[in-house]
């Protein structure tokens, strides 16, 4: 082979390296490229995820304290709608003892009927501690304090389905307190929009304490009381539906004001809820049984105390015998 044949060779030989590098190349960056843009993305998409979660987050507390402003103004309204007027108690005169009959002519004795047992007198102030949102952390704890000062309280509770908000419930009907309804689901935007969709929330919580208890409740109150400015129908339709079910709504004329999102001081919530007990025939306060109300628990001997010291006061449960509070009619 001549030298001209073998430089000619060795440059085609280069010249094919060449082509294998470059194909090689091509190869490794048509396989890295898609991998390096992968990799960015999948970056970027758990960053957006994170972001994501984070705004959800904000979002879902902003709900809540939305929430729970809506309640504290409704119970604001609620509270200047009310007068503060008490029931009357009625008094009744005692009944005259009888008098000796006339002896008939038979010469028999007739003795003088025996009078009839006085009536015992209604406490001129009965007062009735109510309990919402239920049943929480805190449920066993104000159950402790109730049966240490031997009062008796009502508890309107939510659809918890938890295996500690059962055992609570059965805790609130076997310690003697009454068990109430606060909607199963506490939405207001789907309870209250349609008289349908209130039956079918109510129906189900009706039903599961009734599953869980063995009560079969006949005691509501509306979540925001009866004079909510959420529901866009009005509250009587809802009423009249509870009345069908033999059902009767309680609000209340006394808010310990532990409902907004800020945290009450023992000293406020025990002026909030003693306040006007002595100018009320009936009085039901409104409390909370929620998580994030430490000194509602705090506050409950106090105000407990407060109270059976009054004159003439008596805390009592919830019946079918208690004449409702109620801020419609």
């Amino acid at each position: 082979m001549s030298d001209g044949d073998v430089q000619v060779s060795s440059a085609r030989r280069k010249r094919v390296q060449r082509l294998k590098k470059y194909i090689v190349g091509m190869l490794v960056g048509g396989i890295m490229t898609p991998l390096v843009l992968c990799i960015v993305l999948w970056i970027q998409v758990r960053h957006l995820g994170q972001v994501l979660e984070r705004l959800t987050g904000e979002v879902q507390e902003l709900s809540d304290q939305v929430r729970a402003q809506q309640e504290r103004m409704d119970e604001f309204v609620a509270a200047e709608a009310i007068t503060g007027q008490g029931n009357p108690v009625s008094s009744e005169s005692n009944r005259e003892l009888a008098g000796h009959a006339s002896e008939p002519l038979t010469g028999e004795l007739v003795l003088p009927e025996e009078p009839e047992p006085e009536p015992e007198e209604t406490p001129a102030h009965r007062v009735y501690l109510t309990f919402d949102d239920g049943p929480s952390t805190y449920t066993d704890d104000i159950l402790d304090i109730l049966d240490t000062y031997d009062v008796k309280a009502t508890f309107f509770v939510l659809g918890k389905e938890t295996d500690s908000a059962r055992e609570a419930m059965k805790d609130i009907v076997d310690r003697g307190h009454t068990l109430g309804m606060h909607s199963y689901s506490h939405k207001y935007t789907e309870i209250y929009e349609s008289v349908e969709s209130f039956a079918e929330d109510f129906t189900k919580l009706q039903d599961y304490l009734y599953e869980v208890t063995g009560v079969k409740s006949s005691v509501y109150r509306f979540p925001g009381g009866s004079s909510n400015t959420v529901s866009s129908l009005d509250m009587r339709e809802f009423a009249e539906y509870l009345d069908e079910q033999d059902v009767r709504f309680f609000d209340w004329n006394i808010s310990s004001g532990d409902g907004s999102s800020r945290l009450l001081s023992v000293e406020d919530l025990v002026k909030n809820c003693t306040a006007g007990i002595e100018k009320r025939g009936t009085s039901v306060i409104l409390l909370h049984d929620s998580a994030n109300k430490s000194t509602t628990v705090e506050a409950l001997p106090i105000i407990i105390e407060n109270i059976l010291a009054m004159e003439d006061t008596v805390i009592l449960p919830i019946t079918d015998e208690t004449e409702p509070v109620q801020h419609i009619h």
